[in-house]
């Protein structure tokens, strides 16, 4: 995923495995984007969900194209409303194809409602049935909703950090701060995946290694504080000496005054 994937409902936790080409939850319908029409309407509601301030608008061409190589564009829908949708395009590692999920958008309305995981979760369904077995995109490090949704819910893994992957943008998402990014890895097909997704997972409170992340960090990010930047620079060294060992970031401790980043050497993939 890109710079918008983490924004769009991943604190949106509601919702169980579904497979097929619909899935249903709480009324919400996700399916394929397929149609000019369709796409259109992703645009109209990036704009809403980003704000006319964000000018980096993915224009409908690019979902035109990812629809037609491969990649996947998802909308789900209340009704004929589309309330959240996923964008991914195609790569490839080690000679096998993957998907990068470069956006997904939930309106405001309909967030904490399930949306993201419902999105993520056909996602899943749809690339395991190409034969994809991996699904990769980033996110703000600073940003434990996200964090708590990809590593504990989902069951994804980081191993690398990418530090100001996009450059300074003119988002007032990134409050002019250095677009340092993680990396997703959410291999679909494996253990800790499929037990993520079937909440058999217990909360996750110690690891042989720990990035510690300050109580005050959420009141600093509203307020626009410098020490926010100071937090990132701190967390950027020690996740770049940790993943030099060979360490993957496997879950977010989220007890209040206590939430940290819990790694864990890594070699199985």
């Amino acid at each position: 995923m890109g710079r918008r994937e983490e924004v769009g409902g991943e604190a949106a936790l509601a919702g169980n495995e579904l497979s097929g080409n619909e899935a249903m939850g709480q009324e919400i319908i996700v399916r394929k984007c397929e149609s000019l029409d369709d796409f259109h309407r992703c645009v109209d509601l990036q704009r809403e969900v980003w704000g006319e301030a964000d000018l980096e608008v993915e224009p409908a061409t690019m979902f035109v194209v990812a629809a037609h190589t491969g990649g996947e564009v998802l909308g789900a829908f209340d009704g004929t409303h589309l309330v959240g949708y996923t964008l991914a395009v195609v790569g490839l590692r080690d000679r096998l194809p993957y998907l990068h999920s470069h956006m997904t958008g939930v309106h405001s309305e309909y967030r904490d409602r399930g949306v993201g995981r419902l999105l993520k979760l056909f996602q899943r369904t749809e690339a395991l049935g190409r034969g994809i077995r991996l699904i990769q995109w980033t996110f703000d490090p600073l940003e434990l909703r996200n964090a708590h949704f990809n590593l504990n819910r989902l069951g994804a893994i980081c191993r690398k950090y990418h530090p100001n992957l996009y450059g300074v943008t003119t988002s007032p998402l990134h409050r002019g701060l250095a677009t340092d990014r993680l990396l997703v890895e959410w291999h679909l097909d494996s253990a800790r995946v499929v037990a993520a997704i079937e909440n058999l997972v217990k909360e996750p409170v110690d690891a042989p290694a720990i990035i510690e992340l300050p109580a005050e960090l959420d009141r600093w990010q509203r307020e626009g504080s410098s020490q926010v930047g100071i937090v990132q620079a701190r967390v950027r060294e020690e996740f770049a000496k940790w993943f030099a060992k060979g360490y993957a970031a496997v879950a977010l401790r989220t007890a209040p005054g206590n939430r940290a980043y819990l790694l864990t050497p890594w070699s199985d993939f």
